[in-house]
């Protein structure tokens, strides 16, 4: 549903509410799905401690749309370094332990998502439509037949 979206530049408020629809109350899903594919767009624009993407500015210039705000920007911060924690090969149960006490976790995990593969897209110097394909194809999912309701 992500990939489909990037790939054609839909509507924000399209994408939560079939987000929203895919939810689970008092569980991590779909935001464990929203955690791997941004996994999965810092590894295909090649992200590194070397080569890194600026978390100062990653709002910013990734996600204007969204404004965050006290505990809004708290959570949101938490699913990025959850996406880099993830990543870097540390499994820290971050979803089990959000997904405990806050149970709109996976709006965070998704702006995140959303924020970190623009964001690779802009690393790797692609468009976030053609990162989206590589990802798809990473998964072995046609973005063809699929849709945003998918």
């Amino acid at each position: 549903m992500l990939l489909a979206w990037f790939s054609t530049g839909g509507d924000p408020d399209q994408l939560m509410r079939a987000a929203f629809e895919l939810h689970v109350r008092h569980d991590t899903f779909p935001g464990d799905e929203f955690m791997r594919l941004a996994v999965d767009a810092l590894d295909v624009a090649q992200v590194s401690q070397g080569d890194p993407i600026a978390y100062q500015t990653l709002l910013a210039d990734h996600l204007p749309e969204v404004e965050f705000r006290g505990k809004e920007y708290r959570n949101l911060r938490f699913a990025v370094m959850s996406v880099a924690s993830l990543r870097g090969g540390l499994d820290s149960d971050a979803l089990d332990e959000v997904g405990y006490w806050n149970d709109d976790s996976w709006r965070y995990t998704l702006w995140a998502a959303i924020a970190l593969v623009r964001a690779s897209a802009s690393k790797a110097s692609v468009s976030v439509s053609d990162l989206a394909r590589q990802l798809a194809e990473r998964r072995h999912l046609d973005l063809d037949k699929l849709g945003t309701s998918d």
